[in-house]
């Protein structure tokens, strides 16, 4: 049965494409364990990419524990799920951050199949077509290596793993980075909360050398970037407010920057994505894949 209603997802949506003007990367931020600080990464590098220029949406993917909102410091009254059973537009549910930034309250991908009506899905891929110009979908997704949670890993252009110097959060991260390389060799690293540039590198290392020993030397693992440990941070998140505007020039700030800079020379030499797949239908188009 779901594999019937995938099926006829895929066929509409096949049947719906049309050529866009942009194409949209499609970052997924993950980690092992909660904690380590992934959904208070992505939001401020999302901030971060939109004021260089690109049109950033940011999908709360993190089931059960979305939080976006209140890094954010927004009320969501509805999210996507609203949207499929009919309840809400997909402009309704948006919620502007900065010009350049649009928030995507997120729920379940497995919801999808819930309210696979043809006419309701047809209306959806329409609507989700103001969406179509983003330059970059940062996918916030839940810690772990749940189901739902490779599903979109799987859909995502681009993996970054967060972790911080934690003998428990490193275990965790590799465990992870296990799970995911067995279907992508590409896969990022950020060292969050760590004393110093050294001591990012030295633990990315020993994750690295366990990798490629039991995984093998196929795996693509890079260090994308690294966070220090700044009390900036904490504050910051404690006061609902981006550390990526708030300490403008501080050491985190320029952490942040240099990961999105990173980035942003992946777009540059993008041969991955196709014109196709932009915006928000464009990773229904993927996620339905999986299914």
């Amino acid at each position: 049965m779901i594999g019937n209603q995938a099926q006829k997802l895929e066929e509409l949506i096949s049947s719906s494409a049309q050529k866009r003007s942009k194409k949209t990367r499609f970052i997924a931020i993950t980690s092992g364990k909660g904690g380590v600080g992934k959904s208070t990464i992505s939001s401020n590098l999302a901030y971060v990419l939109s004021q260089s220029g690109l049109n950033v949406g940011i999908f709360d993917a993190d089931i059960g524990l979305a939080n976006l909102d209140v890094m954010f410091n927004v009320k969501i009254k509805k999210n996507i799920l609203h949207v499929l059973k009919g309840e809400a537009s997909v402009s309704d549910i948006l919620i502007p951050i900065t010009r350049n930034l649009i928030l995507i309250p997120g729920e379940s991908g497995d919801e999808i199949l819930k309210y696979s009506d043809k006419a309701l899905f047809e209306r959806f891929m329409q609507e989700a077509e103001v969406l179509d110009k983003l330059d970059v979908m940062i996918i916030d997704t839940g810690a772990g290596i749940g189901e739902h949670i490779q599903m979109f890993l799987d859909a995502a252009d681009d993996v970054i793993v967060v972790t911080v110097p934690d003998p428990a959060a490193i275990t965790d991260a590799y465990a992870t980075i296990k799970t995911i390389a067995t279907s992508r060799n590409d896969i990022s690293l950020i060292m969050n909360q760590v004393k110093s540039e050294k001591e990012a590198v030295a633990v990315y290392e020993k994750i690295k050398k366990v990798a490629l020993a039991n995984i093998g030397d196929k795996l693509n693992l890079k260090l994308i970037g690294k966070i220090n440990s700044d009390v900036k941070v904490s504050s910051s998140v404690k006061q609902r407010a981006l550390f990526a505007l708030e300490h403008q020039g501080s050491s985190v700030h320029k952490d942040i920057v240099d990961i999105a800079n990173a980035i942003n020379k992946n777009l540059e030499r993008d041969v991955l994505v196709t014109s196709s797949e932009s915006g928000l239908s464009g990773l229904f188009r993927r996620l339905i894949k999986h299914f």
